[in-house]
């Protein structure tokens, strides 16, 4: 009833007598936690797990007490910025364990929703703003503007700093995210020399350009990117790395925004090889977003459409891909389960898929 209610309601009256009053209660009934703790805040259409990991790492490096509330390590499955009640709950627990520190993965839907209201946001970050999420914020200008309220809401000034970066971990990209984490640490106070270090012995994290080993001289990486500027740089980071055919599976998600659809498939036809295009949370949607995707382009040549995740990726590894050549497999990620009728959520795992078809099964 409570949805069918709010789905007649425009979305900022249900933001401010539903989500706003939600918020506050959470606080006071947790104490307003975060007024004994140093927040940053992180957002950005991508790379925001990454930094955000980035700065807990050099935290830790640094010998400070430090929690943080990520996708990785989110309760949620399809969650990045918890529910009020959730997110004070763990943040007590935080300073109750003695943290002094807090980094936050901020999402444009928990600004709007005022999911973090009442967290006073020592520095933010923004990591890029790129198409996305305009099935609920319906203008680009609205999406700008509820990521630019971090910035608002934050008090230390980053200070321009010059830095030379070898990371570990492939792409331009990671070098701004990087470059992002340095400069808030530095900003509270943390020697940059130490916070270069952290970065540069930056592993990585699951289903971020994770590399999938195998025998058989192929190079098969998992990543999360489902946003056109994501898949973008993640094919141009792995075509710097492939000595043969670069190989993109990949699709898109249903009941999200429908215009990011023919952008991710031209953006997939310009930079890789052969395309097959799947499902990824389709929601019951599946047929129509492969045609979004596709734009009714003839297949059969350079371009797949193969419904079932589990066989699409079969058949980039099993059929088209030879020794040399990279199979880039994008939109899930470190996600551990998949919406395919718009109802239930069933498990799922990229990296459980490919080690399937690496062991012929």
């Amino acid at each position: 009833m409570r949805n069918l209610i709010r789905s007649f309601l425009p979305q900022l009256v249900v933001n401010y007598f539903w989500h706003l009053p939600k918020a506050v209660l959470a606080n006071v009934f947790y104490g307003f936690p975060t007024k004994n703790l140093k927040v940053i805040g992180v957002t950005g259409t991508d790379g925001k797990t990454t930094t955000v990991n980035m700065i807990y790492q050099i935290l830790k490096a640094a010998n400070k007490k430090v929690f943080m509330i990520s996708t990785i390590n989110s309760p949620g499955l399809h969650v990045t910025s918890p529910d009020p009640f959730v997110v004070q709950k763990l943040i007590k627990e935080a300073v109750t364990e003695g943290n002094k520190y807090l980094v936050l993965e901020v999402t444009s839907h928990a600004l709007d929703q005022f999911r973090f209201w009442g967290i006073k946001f020592e520095v933010g970050v923004i990591t890029n703003i790129t198409h996305e999420h305009l099935d609920y914020h319906k203008t680009f200008e609205n999406y700008k503007n509820t990521k630019l309220k971090l910035l608002k809401n934050s008090k230390i000034p980053i200070e321009y700093i010059k830095l030379k970066l070898k990371l570990k971990i492939p792409g331009e990209y990671n070098i701004e995210n990087a470059s992002a984490a340095v400069a808030v640490t530095t900003a509270l106070g943390i020697d940059k020399e130490l916070a270069r270090k952290a970065v540069e012995n930056f592993e990585g994290l699951t289903g971020r350009m994770e590399e999938v080993k195998n025998k058989r001289g192929l190079k098969i990486i998992i990543d999360f990117a489902h946003t056109p500027n994501g898949l973008e740089q993640a094919l141009k980071a792995l075509r710097g790395l492939t000595k043969g055919k670069l190989i993109a599976v990949f699709g898109s998600a249903g009941q999200r925004d429908e215009g990011k659809r023919p952008l991710m498939g031209q953006i997939a036809r310009k930079l890789a090889d052969y395309v097959v295009v799947t499902a990824e949370d389709p929601r019951g949607e599946l047929e129509i977003i492969n045609k979004q995707i596709t734009q009714s382009a003839k297949t059969g040549k350079n371009l797949f459409v193969i419904e079932d995740r589990q066989k699409a990726i079969d058949f980039a590894i099993n059929k088209l891909a030879k020794k040399g050549d990279t199979v880039g497999i994008f939109g899930k990620g470190h996600e551990k389960s998949m919406n395919l009728d718009g109802k239930n959520e069933i498990p799922w795992s990229d990296k459980e898929a490919v080690e399937k078809v690496l062991n012929g099964q």
